[in-house]
C-alpha cells in the first residue's frame, strides 16, 4: 500500500495511503473527540465533534470520514474548531438527562469526558424533553434496557446491529427531537431478529443502553477488569471481567475493541452467561455418599478415601480396570495434569474426554491427509476468503463470532457463500447457494462435487502433481460419482451441485468451514477426508483465506487434544506405542508407562457396563446428558466399584458419584486455553472461587501425593514449562509470550512468532494424501416402526449439558426449555400445533418435548438442542462408532413422533 505525508498540528506524518485523518491523529497520539465513531463500523461523522481544519478547503471537514492525502496540512484545535465542538456538546447536553451521580456509566462515558475536557456549562439550553409514545422502551428484556433521555442519536448501535453483527433488529424512530431508537414495527426485542448479543451496549458511549443485569450493581469507575478467555465455545474471545472492588463479585462483562480474535464483538453466553460463577449452587466442599447419601468432609478424608478405593482397584484388578475422563472445559495445564496422572498414577492409557464426541474424526482425518488435525487457517482469514464453503456447521449460533465475521465478508459483496445443511440455519439465509443434503449424505455430495471439479478440468493440476499423493487411486471413484447419481442418495438437485462446484474451484482461494454436522457420524473420519481431497483437489491448501477449518465445539477442545487427553498420544500427538515416544515421557515422569493405547470415552462406558472397568475418575465432564444413549451411560456408571467426580456444580453424572470435589471455575483459576485456530491465551483469575474450591490441577496434584506418586506443582505457569520441555509444537509459548496477545502453534522455539496458517511450503506429513472416500449410509436409516430422522447438536442461547448457562437468568429467560422441531407437514400429519407435547421414542429411549413447527427442518427430518435434562436428546441417540475417530452417531438416528395424550 503506498504512503502519504502529511502534516498533522505542525508534524510531519507518514502513514498509509486510505487511512482517515481520525485513524492516523490516534495513532500519533493527537486526540480528535467522536461520539459516533467505533472502529468496527464504517464512519458516518453524524455527530459533527471529529471537525479538523484541511489547508486550502473550504469549511471544516469530518476527521472520520475523509482519507488523507499526500501532501495535506491539518490542523485539529484552532480556536474556531474548539469553540464549535463546545456548541456541538452543549446542544447534545441539552437533550441529555445529565444523571451522571447515578449513571452505572459514570466513569466510562465519552460524553461526560469530553464535557468535563470542554468545560461545557450544562444550562446553556433548556433540557428538550423528547416526546416518547406507544412503547416500553425501558423493558427491551432482562439483558438490555434503554433510557431515550440518555440517548444523542449518534445510530452506533443500529449500525453495528446491521453492519456487525448482521441482525439488523435495531432501527431510528421519529425526527428532530424526538428520535430514539426501536425495533422493525417496534416489536419486542424476543419478538425481533435481535441476538441479545449486546454489541449495542458495547458501543453506546453515553449508557443509553445498558446491562440490565448489572444495573445499579456498580458505576464503571468502581470495577477493575481482568482480561481473560471465554469458556464457551473453541473461538477463544478475549473478555474484560468487571470486578467490583468492594464486594469482588464479577458485575459485567466487556470486551476492547481490537483484541484477537473477537474485536471486542460478544455472543449472548460471552455478555449474559456468567451468572453460574456466582451461583449458590456451586459446589463448595467435598462429598462423600454413605448409603446413598451425600455428607460434607474435608478435603484430607476425601483424597485419602479415594486414594485408598482407587489404589484397591487397581492392585486387584490390574491398571486397565480404571480410567479417566479429562475436560475441554479445563485448562491446558489441567488436562496435561490429568493425563499423566492416568499414565503414570493409574497406570493406564485409558483416558478420554469430549472431543471424543465432537472432533476425534477431525484428528484422525486431517492427519492421515495433512499430517496435522488441527484448523489450517486462521479466523481473521475466512472473512478475507473469495469463497466460504459451510458445510455441517450451524456457525452463526454455535461459533457466532465467527458466524458474523462470514455474515460481513458476505454483506461487503467481496465474498461468494455455499451453505451445506439439511435445515435452513441462519447462513442458509445469506447464502449464493444452499445445498439441503439429507443427513448422513455428505460424503457422496463432496464427491459429486469433485466429480464436476474433475470432469470440467477446474482441478488444480500443478498442486496435485507437485505437493500431494494418491490421486490417481481416487479418481475413477470420483468419476463414477455424478451429481445425478449423487442427487438420488442427498436429494440436492445435479444442478446445484454443478453450480456449487463451479463457484468453489473457480475461486483464487476458497476456505471450508465445518463442525459436528461433519464430525459426529459413522463416517465421520471418511467426511473429514472428502473435504481434504476437496480441498487439496483445488489448491486450496496452504497458502491464506483457504483451508479446511474445523471450528471447535469447546473452549478448550483443542487445547485438551494438544495437551495429551486421548487415549493413543502423549501431548504434542506423539504416540503411546512409539517406544523413543514413551521413553521420553518415562525419562521426564520417572516411571514407567503402559505402551497399549487405551480405551475412548464410548468404550470406557461399554466397559463399565460389562464390569472390565471397575474405577473411574472423572474432571468436568457430564457423560450423563452429553454421551450417546444415556440410558446405556448410567447403566455403565451404576455399575463402577468406584466413581470419583470432580466438578463445579453437582451435575447429572456427579449425582451418581461415590465422592465428589468442589473445583474452580475459569474465572478462579490461572492457566490457558487453546482456541479453535490453535491459538493459546490466557486465562487469568479474577475472583475467589466459593468455599474450599480448589483449581483441577491442584486437586489432581494432591490426589497424586496421596498415591504416592510426587506432583508437586506450585503454579499453573510450572506446569505449562514442563508442557513446553515435553511438547514441540507448543516448546516457544511461555506465559510472558502470552501476555498481551496469543501464540499459535506450531510454535518450536521462544523466538518463534507462531504459525498463521499451516502447510505453507509442505504438508506436516511431507506430501498431502488423496484418500479412496465411498459413501456408506448412517448406521441407523428410518424404517416403518421408526419412520423419522433425528439430528441432533446445540443453540445460540444454551452450551453443552447446559450446567453452567440454564444457571444465568438472561440465557433461561431467553430459552428456559427445549422443543422439537418439526416441520409443518409432519406436524400437519400428526395433527399437533407448536406447543403441543410430543412422545419421541427410538430403539435406546423416550421423552416427552413441546414442538416447534417450523421450516428449518425438511419433511422427515427433526432436530433436538441437548442441553435439557428434562428431555435429553442422548436417551435417543445411537452410540455407534466410527471405525476409526470411534465417535458415536449423534447426527442420525431413526425416531418415532407421536401426540402425547397429555
Amino acid at each position: 500500500m503506498a504512503e502519504v505525508k502529511i502534516t498533522l498540528d505542525g508534524r510531519k506524518v507518514n502513514c498509509r495511503s486510505g487511512r482517515t485523518i481520525l485513524e492516523i491523529a490516534g495513532e500519533n497520539g493527537v486526540d480528535i473527540p467522536h461520539l459516533c465513531h467505533d472502529d468496527r463500523l464504517t464512519p458516518t461523522g453524524a455527530c459533527r465533534l471529529c471537525l479538523v481544519e484541511i489547508e486550502g478547503q473550504r469549511g471544516l471537514q469530518t476527521a472520520c470520514t475523509r482519507e488523507a492525502e499526500d501532501g495535506m496540512v491539518i490542523r485539529t484545535a484552532t480556536k474556531e474548531i474548539m469553540s464549535m465542538r463546545r456548541a456541538t456538546l452543549e446542544l447534545l447536553i441539552s437533550e441529555h438527562r445529565l444523571s451522571c451521580t447515578t449513571c452505572d456509566s459514570d466513569g466510562d462515558c465519552l460524553l461526560q469526558d469530553y464535557a468535563y475536557q470542554y468545560q461545557v456549562n450544562e444550562n446553556r439550553y433548556p433540557f428538550l424533553h423528547r416526546k416518547i409514545r406507544d412503547f416500553n422502551y425501558t423493558s427491551y428484556n432482562l439483558a438490555i434496557k434503554y433510557d431515550p433521555s440518555k440517548c444523542i442519536s449518534c445510530q452506533r448501535c443500529v449500525k453495528i446491529c446491521r453492519e456487525v453483527q448482521g441482525a439488523e433488529a435495531l432501527t431510528i424512530r421519529g425526527r428532530t427531537a424526538d428520535v430514539i431508537i426501536s425495533t422493525g414495527l417496534d416489536l419486542p426485542l424476543k419478538e425481533s431478529p435481535c441476538e441479545t448479543c449486546g454489541q449495542c451496549v458495547s458501543t453506546c458511549p453515553t449508557g443509553a443502553l445498558y446491562e440490565y443485569p448489572a444495573r445499579r450493581l456498580a458505576r464503571a469507575k468502581d470495577l477493575r477488569k481482568v482480561r481473560t478467555t471465554c469458556n464457551y465455545c473453541g473461538v477463544g474471545c478475549q473478555l474484560d471481567l468487571n470486578v467490583h472492588r468492594r464486594t469482588g463479585k464479577i458485575v459485567r462483562v466487556t470486551s476492547e475493541t481490537g483484541v484477537i480474535p473477537n474485536d471486542g464483538n460478544t455472543c449472548v453466553k460471552g455478555r449474559f452467561g456468567f451468572d453460574f460463577i456466582s451461583s449458590e449452587e456451586r459446589l463448595r466442599v467435598p462429598l462423600i455418599k454413605e448409603e446413598g447419601i451425600f455428607r460434607e468432609a474435608s478435603w484430607d478424608e476425601a483424597l485419602s478415601l479415594a486414594a485408598r478405593r482407587l489404589t484397591g482397584l487397581k492392585d486387584k484388578y490390574g491398571p486397565q480396570a480404571l480410567a479417566g475422563l479429562s475436560s475441554a472445559r479445563t485448562t491446558n495445564e489441567e488436562n496435561f495434569v490429568m493425563q499423566k496422572f492416568v499414565r503414570a498414577v493409574l497406570g493406564t492409557n485409558n483416558v478420554d474426554h469430549c472431543a471424543r464426541l465432537c472432533h476425534a474424526s477431525t484428528v484422525a482425518g486431517l492427519a492421515r491427509a495433512f499430517g496435522s488435525g488441527a484448523m489450517t487457517n486462521s479466523i481473521a482469514e475466512i472473512g478475507r476468503a473469495p469463497v466460504i464453503f459451510v458445510i455441517g456447521s450451524n456457525t452463526t449460533e454455535c461459533h457466532p463470532i465467527i458466524g458474523i465475521n462470514i455474515r460481513k465478508a458476505v454483506a461487503g459483496d467481496k465474498t461468494k457463500l455455499i451453505v451445506a445443511d439439511p435445515r435452513r440455519i441462519s447462513l442458509a439465509g445469506i447464502a449464493d447457494i444452499h445445498l439441503r443434503q439429507r443427513p448422513g449424505t455428505d460424503v457422496a455430495l463432496i464427491n459429486a462435487l469433485m466429480n464436476v471439479i474433475l470432469s470440467e478440468g477446474l482441478e488444480d493440476s500443478r498442486f496435485i502433481a507437485e505437493r500431494t499423493e494418491g490421486f490417481e487411486e481416487i479418481h475413477d471413484s470420483i468419476m463414477k460419482n455424478t451429481p445425478e447419481f449423487a442427487e438420488k442418495i442427498t436429494g440436492v438437485p445435479a444442478e446445484a451441485i454443478r453450480r456449487a462446484a463451479r463457484v468453489y474451484a473457480g475461486a483464487e482461494s476458497a476456505s471450508i468451514i465445518y463442525s459436528m454436522g461433519i464430525t459426529q457420524h459413522t463416517s465421520g473420519t471418511d467426511n473429514v477426508m472428502a473435504l481434504a481431497n476437496l480441498a487439496m483437489m483445488s489448491g486450496n491448501v496452504g497458502k491464506e483465506a483457504s483451508g479446511v477449518n474445523p471450528l471447535r465445539g469447546q473452549n478448550n477442545v483443542q487445547g485438551a487434544c494438544d495437551l495429551g487427553a486421548l487415549p493413543n498420544v502423549y501431548s504434542g500427538y506423539q504416540k503411546v506405542d512409539d517406544p523413543a515416544a514413551r521413553g521420553k515421557f518415562e525419562a521426564a515422569w520417572g516411571c514407567a508407562l503402559p505402551a497399549v493405547p487405551g480405551l475412548t470415552v464410548v468404550e470406557i462406558m461399554n466397559a463399565a457396563a460389562v464390569g472390565e472397568i471397575r474405577g473411574l475418575y472423572i474432571m468436568g465432564e457430564n457423560p450423563m446428558l452429553s454421551d450417546p444413549d444415556i440410558n446405556h451411560v448410567q447403566k455403565g456408571l451404576e455399575n463402577l466399584d468406584f466413581l470419583l467426580v470432580q466438578d463445579i456444580f453437582l451435575s447429572e453424572t456427579a449425582r451418581l458419584a461415590d465422592i465428589v470435589l468442589p473445583a474452580c471455575c475459569f474465572a478462579e483459576k490461572n492457566g490457558t486455553f487453546t482456541n479453535t485456530e490453535r491459538r493459546v491465551q490466557r486465562v487469568r483469575k479474577a475472583v475467589e472461587p466459593p468455599g474450599e474450591a480448589l483449581e483441577d490441577w491442584r486437586i489432581i496434584g494432591n490426589l497424586a501425593e496421596k498415591m504416592g506418586y510426587s506432583m508437586n506443582y506450585r503454579s499453573a505457569e510450572e506446569i505449562q514449562e514442563e508442557i513446553c520441555r515435553l511438547t514441540p509444537s507448543y516448546a516457544g509459548i511461555t506465559y510472558p509470550r502470552l501476555e498481551k496477545t496469543g501464540l499459535q502453534w506450531p510454535c518450536p522455539d521462544v523466538s518463534h512468532g507462531g504459525t498463521q496458517y499451516l502447510h505453507k511450503d509442505s504438508f506436516a506429513r511431507g506430501l498431502g494424501k488423496f484418500h479412496l472416500v465411498e459413501f456408506l449410509p448412517p448406521r441407523e436409516m428410518p424404517d416403518s416402526e421408526y419412520p423419522i430422522i433425528l439430528t441432533t447438536g446445540r443453540m445460540l442461547e444454551h452450551w453443552h449439558t447446559g450446567t453452567m448457562t440454564r444457571k444465568c437468568r438472561v440465557l433461561d429467560d431467553l430459552v428456559p426449555q427445549g422443543a422439537l422441531e418439526i416441520s409443518e407437514s409432519d406436524a400437519g400429519r400428526l395433527g399437533v400445533k407448536s406447543g403441543d407435547l410430543l412422545i419421541v421414542s427410538s430403539r435406546r429411549g423416550k421423552i416427552e418435548v413441546k414442538a416447534n413447527i417450523t421450516n428449518r427442518v425438511p419433511e422427515g427430518t427433526v432436530f433436538m438442542a441437548f442441553h435439557f435434562h428434562e428431555h435429553p436428546a442422548n436417551a435417543l441417540t445411537i452410540a455407534a462408532l466410527d471405525p476409526i475417530a470411534k465417535i458415536p452417531e449423534l447426527k442420525v438416528c431413526a425416531v418415532k413422533v407421536e401426540k402425547s395424550g397429555r
